[in-house]
């Protein structure tokens, strides 16, 4: 995989205000899941080999994102071959409470190294037969920190992922620095973006499953509104990374272009700059220094949920209860 290295620092920064990031723009192996997370799993030790303290990957990368929808009649009702395809996306999900992450915790622990991953979330509290587009963050112990399932699924997603809850809005600590992240869309957001900013978030993870079109405005939007750095992370999607057995591939494949999503990784620094520029069309492990004294510099002047909010005239209520249909209350 090729590497790509960026620095964005003060002039003399001190080296706790240092923190080395990387962004895995990689492709699934579609509808595979232990293939798919061993991709991960090298993505992970590479970054770790790199010396960072933080790897990312695209939304829904695990098993892969449901490219099939808009392509085959997907909302055609009742229809065998939507359900055949359903059926397998869904027994490859990934159950957190089985196990399914275990590797990858195992090597975040080793290299004392962050994770931030985008998984089709099969849910155990929720009966285990509908799929939550969800963002785990793995922490530098290799312990999973949070699990934020998709508040809103867009457009063809809602006919294959069911919304999320507020559970997952949380931040985690990282060096000097603060990081949380959103799902796609989410990034759009606004109340969602504010949860975060107002628990003292100042490094943003964006997961997209691919697209320059996402990309190019929206990472610099938020960095310059949270005055943060904000990490957009795509995954990446060619045909040939379809494998042969793939239900109803002829159909997916009719009329694709070389990209069924092109990439556009990228990292926007707090005043809205380019840290590095969105990477389009290949499988790159991209790593950047950051400076937590450039954000300090930036809230100087702005600072979202600070000195430049109001309180006393708006304020958010986030419920981060994890949702679930039953409560059941046994006898002792």
């Amino acid at each position: 995989m090729e590497i790509l290295e960026a620095t964005h620092t003060t002039q003399n920064p001190a080296a706790s205000d240092k923190i080395k990031v990387a962004l895995a723009q990689i492709a699934p192996v579609w509808l595979k899941r232990d293939e798919t997370l061993k991709k991960v799993a090298d993505a992970v030790e590479l970054a770790g080999k790199q010396g960072c303290q933080l790897v990312t990957f695209g939304e829904a990368l695990v098993p892969g994102y449901p490219f099939w929808i808009e392509r085959t009649d997907g909302a055609r009702f009742n229809d065998p071959k939507q359900k055949a395809i359903y059926a397998e996306y869904l027994e490859q999900g990934v159950v957190i409470e089985d196990g399914h992450l275990d590797d990858i915790c195992v090597i975040a622990k080793k290299y004392s190294i962050a994770v931030y991953l985008g998984v089709m979330e099969r849910a155990a509290n929720r009966s285990g037969h509908s799929l939550y587009c969800s963002l785990v963050y793995i922490d530098q112990n290799g312990e999973i920190g949070s699990s934020h399932r998709k508040l809103q699924p867009t457009y063809e997603e809602r006919l294959a992922w069911a919304p999320g809850d507020g559970n997952g809005l949380r931040v985690h600590p990282l060096g000097r620095f603060t990081v949380g992240g959103l799902n796609c869309f989410e990034n759009w957001m606004p109340l969602s973006r504010a949860a975060l900013y107002a628990q003292g978030e100042d490094l943003h993870v964006a997961v997209w499953p691919g697209g320059l079109h996402n990309t190019e405005d929206t990472t610099r939007f938020v960095a310059k509104e949270s005055r943060s750095y904000v990490i957009s992370v795509s995954g990446l999607m060619r045909p040939t990374d379809f494998p042969e057995d793939t239900l109803e591939l002829a159909k997916i494949l009719e009329n694709s272009d070389d990209f069924l999503a092109n990439g556009g990784s990228c990292i926007s620094a707090p005043d809205g700059s380019w840290v590095v520029e969105p990477q389009v069309g290949k499988e790159v492990l991209i790593t950047a220094e950051l400076d937590h004294a450039v954000v300090r510099g930036e809230r100087q002047n702005f600072d979202p949920t600070g000195h430049y909010s109001r309180p006393d005239v708006t304020r958010l209520v986030v419920d981060r209860k994890r949702q679930q249909l039953a409560d059941f209350i046994d006898a002792e």
